[in-house]
């Protein structure tokens, strides 16, 4: 599965690695993970990373991303990670490489690079870059073991998942020998401000219960401009990072986080038993089977969203 793939990064000296916008855990350990493997293995070659910057996932070494001009493209390789669709990737500049190459373990949404490597039974991107670089018998130094071992654990829920399996344990296994200290990563990762958790605090009693194990919030354009000004927060803080506040709520199988933005409502679908993924791509969405997203234009169309999902559960 990964010959193409390690023949394009042979060939070319130039590479400069992509992923999604608003990058998560997995993004950003995929994206500096690679790019170390291959400094790694490969230390003639010039690669780079770039995309849009973050705050919650700042404390990640070397993840700053590198500012390049155009013409760094002309005989370069690009690689887009951890992305499904094209008008998700951060940074559009992937099209001016005269080779491009994709690592990505969502469901297959859109073909996207002269080499697509695909496989959604990974738990994370950065779980599917690990087995590429111990199938082509890469080297991984510190930092590359220690970035994919964040986006595993990020991506996994800390290995809580179902997605999570017996090859996510051993790669895991193979990483943690690179002498890093996993709770480095943990006490950066779930320490929080006391102002967010009050934030989850208020969230938490916005869940609404629709009835057929299914769970939602709303929150309005009114509300989301209030918490921006008041709170420094914006929509990704409150879209992505409210979802799970219904996660473990005791006959809820499937939930909803909507935000209404001045693009349109963002939509984060998550689900314990259910596949709610044909939902998200129905609305222009897509993901995993049990994680997955969409932005529709209006509450309304939101709400439609919802009745489908109890439509499921029913087995309708």
């Amino acid at each position: 599965m990964f010959k193409e793939a390690l023949k394009l990064i042979e060939k070319y000296d130039v590479i400069v690695i992509h992923r999604h916008s608003n990058p998560d855990g997995d993004a950003l350990g995929s994206q500096i993970g690679l790019r170390e493997i291959i400094r790694e293995n490969y230390p003639n070659k010039t690669v780079y990373i770039v995309g849009d910057r973050t705050k919650r996932y700042a404390f990640m070494e070397g993840w700053e991303p590198d500012e390049i001009a155009d013409e760094v493209y002309r005989n370069a390789l690009a690689i887009v990670l951890d992305t499904s669709a094209k008008f998700m990737i951060s940074d559009t500049r992937y099209t001016l490489a005269p080779a491009t190459l994709r690592f990505d373990h969502h469901i297959f949404c859109e073909d996207i690079c002269d080499v697509d490597i695909i496989d959604n039974t990974f738990e994370s991107c950065c779980g599917l870059l690990t087995q590429f670089a111990v199938d082509c018998k890469l080297r991984l130094n510190r930092l590359a073991a220690k970035s994919l071992f964040t986006g595993m654990v990020t991506d996994s829920g800390r290995f809580r998942y179902d997605s999570a399996n017996s090859r996510t344990f051993r790669l895991a296994a193979i990483l943690t020998e690179q002498s890093f200290d996993p709770n480095e990563i943990y006490c950066e990762l779930y320490a929080d401000e006391f102002s967010n958790i009050q934030l989850r605090a208020e969230y938490t009693l916005k869940i609404k219960l629709a009835g057929d194990g299914v769970a939602y919030i709303t929150t309005t354009k009114a509300e989301l401009d209030k918490l921006v000004a008041e709170r420094g927060v914006d929509s990704f803080a409150i879209s992505r990072g409210m979802v799970g506040t219904m996660a473990d709520i005791r006959g809820v199988d499937s939930w909803v986080n909507f935000t209404e933005t001045e693009q349109g409502v963002l939509c984060e679908l998550r689900s314990k038993k259910y596949n709610i993924n044909p939902i998200a791509v129905k609305y222009g969405g897509g993901g995993h089977a049990k994680a997955s997203g969409a932005t529709v234009p209006d509450l309304d169309t939101a709400m439609k969203m919802v009745e489908d999902i109890k439509a499921l559960h029913r087995g309708e």
